[in-house]
């Protein structure tokens, strides 16, 4: 399944001469939701679903990469989940730091570029530390870019963008900003906006992820849990996007299931 889907996508991987856009699949955006109740059913701690949806990062990035997707996007924590119970929200501070510790030997294995993007602020100086630490060790890779967001929220990177763009322009007004000089503020401006959102978990909404990001993005739902999501269920999800159209404001169709 795995060769018929790259086929597809290759496929379609080439510039439409009408209309002027790639419709090749670039980057995969991912709400990994589902963790806490993944753990419940188990009669587990939420802080065991965490981690069990932490180790499936590295299989889905690969899987990722596997299908030549070069940017992933996975939305780890939002400015919404500090919210949580400390005791949660420590054991996911303590889950990053791991993370950050222990996986980038293998990222620069596989030629994986870590970014993260965010209001990192908030997190204690060893975590920021670690951030830059892993940042900078796999600037180099290739392969696939793998951004995590955390502590970030779609309308709070809109908000830094604008204020962001008025420091640079100091007494000129926002009438003089436009789409692409804001866009170029955002936290994600050295990627492309996603062609595919993945939200796992059962839940049909965005949550407050790249609201600006995701004008044109096909929206995938799935009753997957995160921790449960492997290569197969991401296979799934790719044959889905290969049959959709997409107009992008058009009216004639690129039919992306045509080879």
């Amino acid at each position: 399944m795995t060769l018929m889907l790259n086929k597809k996508i290759r496929a379609v991987s080439s510039e439409n001469k009408d209309t002027g856009f790639q419709a090749d699949l670039r980057l995969i955006a991912i709400i990994m939701d589902g963790n806490r109740r993944w753990a419940r059913r188990r009669g587990l701690p939420a802080a065991i679903g965490h981690a069990s949806g932490a180790r499936r990062v590295r299989n889905i990035v690969q899987a990722c990469a596997d299908h030549g997707v070069r940017f992933i996007t996975l939305f780890a924590f939002s400015t919404e989940n500090w919210q949580r119970p400390a005791e949660e929200v420590s054991s996911l501070m303590n889950l990053l730091a791991l993370y950050l510790q222990k996986e980038v030997k293998d990222m620069n294995t596989k030629g994986v570029r870590l970014k993260l993007v965010g209001d990192v602020s908030r997190f204690t100086p060893r975590i920021q530390n670690l951030i830059a630490l892993a940042e900078q060790e796999t600037a180099n890779n290739t392969t696939i870019t793998l951004t995590i967001a955390a502590n970030y929220g779609g309308r709070q990177d809109l908000v830094q963008a604008v204020q962001s763009w008025q420091a640079m322009h100091p007494g000129q007004s926002v009438n003089a900003l436009d789409e692409a000089s804001l866009g170029a503020h955002l936290g994600l401006s050295y990627a492309p906006d996603p062609d595919l959102l993945i939200r796992t978990g059962g839940e049909s909404r965005i949550s407050n992820f790249m609201l600006w990001n995701l004008a044109y993005t096909e929206l995938y739902f799935t009753d997957t849990l995160w921790p449960a999501f492997d290569s197969d269920a991401l296979d799934e999800a790719l044959a889905w996007f290969a049959k959709r159209d997409r107009r992008f404001g058009s009216a004639d169709a690129l039919s992306l299931s045509a080879a």
